[in-house]
């Protein structure tokens, strides 16, 4: 990040874990919050990342309200990633806080659905993405590109059971491509914005 350099790293000497972004370079020191409420969560949990040490920034130029809303007053700088951190001590990037979908009052880490969408035969890829819903709040909603033959009834049949109720999307929308900006990532806002009004709210 600009914001604080390089943070972690797979080491030198030592297991390399596919998978994970590895272990904090020294002098970093690294936790994971609930970002609702900023505590610390219990090991093992997922949570928003937050760095600590020589790399990170004092903060933004003639912008001190966005220092104070990312740069803890102990230091810590909020990445706006979420994370999770194995017994080993390896961290692993589960998405971005923004991203996260919170659906009758529980957290939905669309990582995690993706992955079971774009292990179906027929999809090349998918997105998942939380929409505004007048009952949930927001609904997980996927969007799926294909590679062949599939169905929304198939993904929504074949993810039942294999995912909790909660985290299984409400609906499917096909489409050709994912928006993507320049350095190739999905550009999830831009699906919320065409999306939005998919439900009724």
């Amino acid at each position: 990040m600009t914001e604080t350099n390089m943070n972690v790293s797979n080491p030198y000497d030592g297991a390399r874990i596919a998978g994970t972004v590895g272990l904090p370079l020294p002098g970093v020191e690294l936790r994971l919050t609930d970002a609702a409420t900023g505590e610390v969560v219990e090991p093992g949990g997922i949570g928003m990342i937050e760095v600590r040490g020589p790399n990170v920034f004092k903060g933004y130029w003639g912008m001190p309200e966005k220092t104070a809303e990312d740069l803890r007053e102990d230091g810590f700088f909020i990445t706006g990633d979420l994370g999770q951190i194995d017994a080993n001590g390896y961290l692993q990037i589960v998405g971005r806080g923004k991203d996260l979908v919170i659906s009758g009052g529980f957290n939905v880490y669309p990582r995690e659905v993706e992955a079971e969408i774009d292990a179906l035969p027929g999809v090349l890829e998918s997105a998942v993405i939380g929409l505004k819903h007048r009952d949930f709040g927001e609904a997980v909603t996927a969007v799926v590109v294909r590679r062949g033959e599939v169905s929304a009834e198939t993904i929504l049949a074949t993810l039942d059971g294999r995912l909790a109720r909660f985290k299984q999307p409400k609906a499917v929308i096909f489409v050709e491509e994912l928006p993507r900006n320049s350095m190739g990532k999905v550009q999830k806002n831009l699906l919320r914005e065409r999306f939005t009004a998919l439900y009724v709210i």
